[in-house]
C-alpha cells in the first residue's frame, strides 16, 4: 500500500472530522466549571465523554481528593504511542463580563465565548475530536494515541506528574494556547524566599527597633531593578529574549490587622524568576545575592536569608527533533487543505507561561500547541470558531503522520 503524504493524511482527516459535534462539545464544556481545586466535574464529563464515544482505558486516575485526571486511548496495533494532553483547571473568572455570562458556551458572531476556553477547554475537546476522526479516517496506522486531561496544573502540576510517572509516551502535544502556531517550549520559575531581619519592638518604642517592612523596601526596589542577562545559546536567546524576569511578587510582613501593636522583626519577600532554559538556580541566586549586596549599601542595617522554595524547569524541544518536525508537517498539510489564509510555513516560537511540559517534558519529546493566545483570563474571554476547527485538525493529522505504516 503506498504511504500517503501529510497533505492527503490531513485530507482524510478533515473529511472525517465531525465539526458539529466538536463545537458543541466545546461550548458544554465551557459551562462546567472547573477552577484550581474543582476540576472533578470537567474530569467526569471529560471521561464520560471518551467512554460513551468507545475509547479504550477509559478512566479516572486518582490525582487529589475529587480531583482526577480524565483518561482513554485508542490503539491501533502495536507501534509508538502518542499522548496528546492538557490540564482540566483555571483561574477565577475575571471581572467586567459584558458579552454574555462567563460560562455560558454562547455563540457569537463565529466565536465561543467562556471563562477557560483559551487556558485550555477547547483544546481538550480538539484533541478527543481529533481521536474520533482518526478512528473514523479508515488510515491504516500502528501505535496508540492517549488523551490525558490533568489536574493540578496551577497548583503542583500534580496531574501531569501522576500520569506520565505511569504511563510511557514516545511523543507528545500540550494543548496549551498557542495561537495555533509551534511552540518548542517555556521558561522555567523559580521561586526564592528572602527573609529580611530587624529587631522588633513596640510601637511606643519605635526608636529601639529595625522595622524589617522598611529594610525590605530596599530590597524590592533592588530585585524590581533587576535586569539579569545570562549567557545562552543564540538560538534560545532569538526565542526567549535576553532577559530572565524577576519580580518581588508577594511581600509577607508584620503581625495580621487586629493583632497586637508591634513592630516587626521579619518580612518575607517572594521572587518568582523566570528563566530561560538552561539557566540554573545558581545563576539566578547569584543575581539575587547581588541585589541584596545594593540593598546593604542602601542601608548598613540590612539583613537576610534566602531560600530557594520551588523550582519549575524551562522546556526546550530540539527544532530538528521528530516530535517537532511532525508538527510542522501537519500545520502545513492542514492550512494547505482548509485553503487557510494564514503562512502555510508555521514559525517556530516559545512562550514565557509555565507548562505541564516542566514536570514531563524531560521524559517525552513534547511540543506545544493549542487555538488561543494573549492576552488570556480576561473578560469575555472567546475562540474563533475558525481557529477550533484548526486545532482539531492538527492534532489528529499529527497523530496520523507519527503512526502512519
Amino acid at each position: 500500500m503506498a504511504v500517503l503524504t501529510p497533505e492527503e493524511l490531513s485530507d482524510r482527516l478533515v473529511a472525517a472530522l465531525d465539526t458539529e459535534r466538536l463545537i458543541g462539545l466545546v461550548q458544554q464544556v465551557c459551562r462546567i466549571p472547573s477552577v484550581l481545586g474543582e476540576e472533578g466535574e470537567l474530569a467526569e464529563f471529560l471521561a464520560g465523554t471518551m467512554r460513551e464515544s468507545g475509547f479504550e482505558a477509559t478512566a479516572l486516575q486518582p490525582v487529589l481528593p475529587d480531583r482526577p485526571n480524565a483518561l482513554g486511548e485508542l490503539s491501533f496495533g502495536p507501534g509508538k504511542r502518542i499522548v496528546l494532553t492538557g490540564h482540566l483547571d483555571t483561574k477565577p473568572v475575571s471581572h467586567g463580563w459584558s458579552a454574555t455570562a462567563p460560562y455560558s458556551g454562547d455563540l457569537i458572531d463565529g466565536n465561543v465565548y467562556g471563562h477557560g476556553i483559551m487556558d485550555m477547554k477547547a483544546a481538550l475537546v480538539c484533541q478527543i475530536v481529533a481521536m474520533e476522526a482518526l478512528r473514523g479516517s479508515g488510515l491504516d496506522l500502528a501505535g496508540t494515541v492517549a488523551m490525558a486531561a490533568v489536574a493540578d496544573h496551577m497548583g503542583d502540576q500534580l496531574g501531569s506528574i501522576a500520569y506520565f510517572d505511569r504511563y510511557p509516551a514516545d511523543m507528545a502535544i500540550l494543548g496549551e494556547l498557542s495561537d495555533n502556531e509551534i511552540f518548542l517550549g517555556h521558561r522555567g520559575r523559580y521561586y526564592f524566599d528572602i527573609t529580611v531581619l530587624g529587631t522588633s519592638a513596640h510601637t511606643c518604642h519605635k526608636h529601639r527597633a529595625v522595622n524589617a517592612n522598611a529594610l525590605a523596601a530596599h530590597a524590592i526596589l533592588e530585585l524590581d531593578a533587576s535586569a539579569y542577562t545570562p549567557d545562552l545559546d543564540g538560538w534560545v536567546r532569538d526565542l526567549f529574549g535576553d532577559e530572565t524576569f524577576m519580580v518581588p511578587g508577594r511581600v509577607y510582613g508584620g503581625l495580621p490587622p487586629g493583632g497586637p501593636s508591634m513592630i516587626p522583626d521579619e518580612c518575607v519577600i517572594r521572587v518568582d524568576c523566570r528563566p530561560q532554559p538552561g539557566v540554573s538556580t545558581e545563576q539566578v541566586r547569584a543575581e539575587i545575592d547581588r541585589c541584596l549586596e545594593r540593598a546593604r549599601e542602601r542601608d548598613p542595617r540590612f539583613r537576610a536569608e534566602v531560600t530557594l522554595a520551588d523550582v519549575k524547569d524551562g522546556y526546550l524541544a530540539g527544532p530538528d527533533e521528530a516530535v517537532v518536525t511532525h508538527s510542522r508537517d501537519a500545520v502545513r498539510a492542514v492550512r494547505k487543505s482548509r485553503g487557510s489564509a494564514r503562512d502555510a510555513e508555521p514559525a517556530l516560537q516559545a512562550a514565557s507561561w509555565l507548562g505541564d511540559t516542566a514536570s514531563f517534558g524531560a521524559k517525552v519529546p513534547t511540543v506545544i500547541f493549542g487555538p488561543g493566545g494573549e492576552p488570556v483570563y480576561c473578560a469575555d474571554e472567546h475562540l474563533p470558531v475558525a481557529d477550533i476547527i484548526e486545532a482539531a485538525q492538527v492534532y489528529a493529522t499529527f497523530a496520523a503522520i507519527a503512526l502512519a505504516k
